[in-house]
């Protein structure tokens, strides 16, 4: 019975971790409902606006920091002030930019 219980904890331990994770997935599908009327989100995309940089060309930025994205997109986002996103969803949403560093 105590290897069952030892068993249990360490899945409930392994599941709380993933939930404090950032959910990449989850912020590829917050980029596609909110993002890609200005930018371009992915390199399946073929067109953004001029006025809005690719999610790749924000990832590849030398001073890129994932944590300083998600919080800025807790701010009023311009030509966007209906976009109000949690805390959790622009952790994703930030995840989700900094993967497309690669498909620059």
């Amino acid at each position: 019975m105590r290897a069952v219980t030892w068993g249990l904890s360490l899945l409930l331990i392994a599941g709380a971790g993933r939930a404090l994770a950032a959910d990449a997935e989850n912020g590829e599908t917050l980029a596609k409902r909110w993002c890609t009327s200005c930018h371009v989100v992915s390199d399946q995309q073929r067109k953004g606006t001029d006025m809005a940089p690719s999610f790749a060309a924000i990832a590849s930025q030398a001073n890129f920091n994932e944590e300083k994205l998600a919080f800025f997109l807790l701010e009023p986002h311009p030509k966007m002030s209906n976009m109000a996103l949690s805390r959790d969803e622009t952790k994703d949403l930030a995840a989700y930019i900094a993967q497309q560093k690669h498909h620059h």
